[in-house]
């Protein structure tokens, strides 16, 4: 391979520059026939790729989550926290047997405590084991008693998950472990998870948790103060 774009390689990344980013790419798309001067800008100004590329994927997003509204926005029952009406909702994706979920708990509490605006939505999302494919159901079936952060708290706080602390998180949390068991077998049920797992690709979800803030969507741990610069990102818009 030689040099480090060709002129016809480097043009996708102009349109896309010229496209999402303001008067540099005017000037870029104004460049674009002139092969030796894309490249020029680009190896000078090497920032500007992973700025339009993070740009248009917001923009991508923006569009999955505008088609998805109900499945992504809506809770489940009493799955939430925060303001019901909040400005700028935070919509998690987690999975009760991983280890960084569990260490989020703290940080959207913090972020709840410190922003009466937000509210945060709680998805299910078993993809580490048939434990946590288990702990989801009884999850959103606990939502839909009303009774949804009780057992959310409750399931973390009993570590990895077992059929044990499971039974013992569902008493914790104030519910009956039968009638949640023949609940959790339901196709509703069913169809809350598939619903959940059909939007991985689309938002390009690579594990456990990821956030939706806006039309930012992060796979990975935030830091409350990352939280609070996404929020602030998603309401100046």
């Amino acid at each position: 391979m030689t040099g480090f774009l060709t002129s016809r390689a480097a043009l996708p990344l102009v349109a896309v520059a010229a496209a999402l980013l303001g008067a540099g790419g005017t000037w870029l798309a104004s460049r674009a026939s002139g092969g030796s001067e894309v490249r020029d800008y680009l190896l000078a100004h090497p920032e500007v790729i992973p700025e339009a590329m993070q740009k248009l994927q917001e923009k991508r997003n923006a569009q999955v989550i505008a088609a998805n509204r109900a499945d992504i926005l809506t809770p489940v029952g009493s799955a939430w926290a925060g303001n019901p009406k909040g400005d700028v909702t935070v919509v998690e994706y987690l999975d009760y047997n991983c280890t960084y979920c569990r260490a989020s708990l703290p940080i959207v509490d913090q972020l709840v405590a410190a922003d009466p605006k937000v509210k945060v939505i709680y998805r299910e999302l078993p993809v580490l084991s048939q434990e946590s494919e288990t702990a989801a159901r009884y999850a959103i079936v606990a939502g839909r008693q009303g009774k949804y952060r009780a057992l959310h708290a409750a399931l973390y706080a009993g570590g990895p998950l077992t059929e044990a602390s499971m039974d013992k998180a569902l008493l914790t949390a104030g519910l009956d472990p039968a009638t949640v068991k023949e609940q959790a077998k339901t196709a509703s049920v069913e169809a809350a998870i598939k619903t959940n797992l059909s939007l991985m690709r689309p938002l390009g979800i690579t594990g456990t948790p990821t956030w939706v803030i806006g039309d930012r969507v992060v796979s990975s741990v935030m830091s409350l103060e990352d939280m609070r610069d996404a929020i602030a990102a998603a309401r100046a818009k």
